[in-house]
Protein backbone atom coordinates (compact mmCIF):
# COMPACT_ATOMS: atom_id res chain seq x y z
CA UNK A 1 0.00 0.00 0.00
CA UNK A 2 1.49 3.36 -0.95
CA UNK A 3 0.26 5.11 2.23
CA UNK A 4 2.75 4.83 5.10
CA UNK A 5 1.79 5.57 8.69
CA UNK A 6 4.50 7.35 10.69
CA UNK A 7 2.65 7.45 14.01
CA UNK A 8 5.49 5.63 15.76
CA UNK A 9 7.94 8.28 14.55
CA UNK A 10 5.77 11.13 15.86
CA UNK A 11 5.29 9.36 19.19
CA UNK A 12 9.05 9.01 19.55
CA UNK A 13 9.69 12.64 18.55
CA UNK A 14 7.15 13.86 21.10
CA UNK A 15 8.24 11.29 23.72
CA UNK A 16 4.64 10.13 24.12
CA UNK A 17 3.61 6.58 24.95
CA UNK A 18 0.86 4.90 22.97
CA UNK A 19 -1.23 4.43 26.14
CA UNK A 20 -1.02 8.15 26.92
CA UNK A 21 -2.16 9.02 23.40
CA UNK A 22 -4.94 6.46 23.67
CA UNK A 23 -6.34 8.09 26.80
CA UNK A 24 -5.99 11.60 25.37
CA UNK A 25 -7.80 10.90 22.09
CA UNK A 26 -10.29 8.37 23.47
CA UNK A 27 -9.27 5.56 21.11
CA UNK A 28 -8.25 2.15 22.40
CA UNK A 29 -4.56 1.36 22.50
CA UNK A 30 -5.31 -1.70 20.36
CA UNK A 31 -6.85 0.43 17.60
CA UNK A 32 -3.93 2.87 17.73
CA UNK A 33 -1.54 -0.07 17.55
CA UNK A 34 -3.29 -1.27 14.38
CA UNK A 35 -2.90 2.22 12.94
CA UNK A 36 0.73 2.47 14.06
CA UNK A 37 1.70 -0.80 12.39
CA UNK A 38 0.06 0.26 9.12
CA UNK A 39 -2.59 -2.46 9.23
CA UNK A 40 -5.52 -0.04 9.48
CA UNK A 41 -7.68 0.24 6.39
CA UNK A 42 -9.21 3.60 7.36
CA UNK A 43 -9.03 6.41 9.89
CA UNK A 44 -11.72 8.88 10.81
CA UNK A 45 -10.92 12.53 10.33
CA UNK A 46 -12.02 13.20 13.90
CA UNK A 47 -9.47 10.66 15.16
CA UNK A 48 -6.74 12.09 12.94
CA UNK A 49 -7.62 15.59 14.16
CA UNK A 50 -7.43 14.50 17.81
CA UNK A 51 -4.07 12.79 17.27
CA UNK A 52 -2.64 15.82 15.47
CA UNK A 53 -3.96 18.15 18.16
CA UNK A 54 -2.41 16.09 20.96
CA UNK A 55 0.93 15.56 19.18
CA UNK A 56 1.00 19.15 17.83
CA UNK A 57 1.61 18.00 14.26
CA UNK A 58 0.06 17.98 10.81
CA UNK A 59 -1.70 15.00 9.16
CA UNK A 60 1.21 14.84 6.71
CA UNK A 61 3.54 14.16 9.62
CA UNK A 62 1.58 10.97 10.35
CA UNK A 63 0.48 9.85 6.87
CA UNK A 64 2.85 9.73 3.93
CA UNK A 65 2.24 8.79 0.31
CA UNK A 66 4.98 6.68 -1.22
CA UNK A 67 4.02 5.52 -4.71
CA UNK A 68 4.74 1.96 -5.71
CA UNK A 69 7.77 1.65 -7.94
CA UNK A 70 5.70 -0.43 -10.36
CA UNK A 71 3.28 2.41 -11.19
Amino acid sequence: MPITVNLDVMLAKRKVRLNDLSKAVDVTAQNLSVLKTGKARAIRFSTLEAICDYLDCQPGDILEYLPDEES
